[in-house]
């Protein structure tokens, strides 16, 4: 049977180029945004690596003074830097130390651990009081 040419169908099957580019652009879109996420994340990670290695300094820092005598502890401020490999990159940390005599048997140890991350000054603070136990 033989139908007559009205009566066919149509079969194109495929895209046309504007099908295809919009596609494209779709699709680059779409690849654009995850990549700039991806490169957000990467960055707030670093942030976070740093400012964990800040902590990490204070923290040494902080156990270092707790453990000596209490007349040993003499109060005064120190400033200090360290060098800490983060990431693949050695880093700089600032660190202020500074005790002072709370009440006459007690003092104050603090800690104060500065660096910078993206022309963005960051600071970790510790602070812990140290009793004179009787005698």
């Amino acid at each position: 049977m033989i139908l007559p040419k009205s009566a066919m169908i149509n079969d194109n099957h495929g895209f046309t180029l504007v099908e295809f580019l919009v596609a494209v652009v779709i699709m680059m879109v779409g690849l654009l945004g995850m990549l700039q996420g991806i490169n957000l994340a990467m960055d707030k990670n670093v942030g976070n690596v740093l400012r964990s290695e800040a902590i990490l300094v204070a923290d040494d820092r902080m156990m270092l003074r707790r453990g000596k005598q209490f007349d040993a502890l003499s109060t005064n401020t120190s400033n200090s830097y360290q060098q800490r490999y983060a990431r693949g990159v050695m880093k700089n940390y600032s660190i202020n130390e500074i005790v002072s005599q709370a009440t006459p048997s007690s003092k104050e140890i603090r800690v104060n651990v500065t660096w910078s991350y993206r022309k963005i000054r960051n600071t970790h603070s510790v602070s812990s009081f140290v009793s004179q136990s009787p005698l």
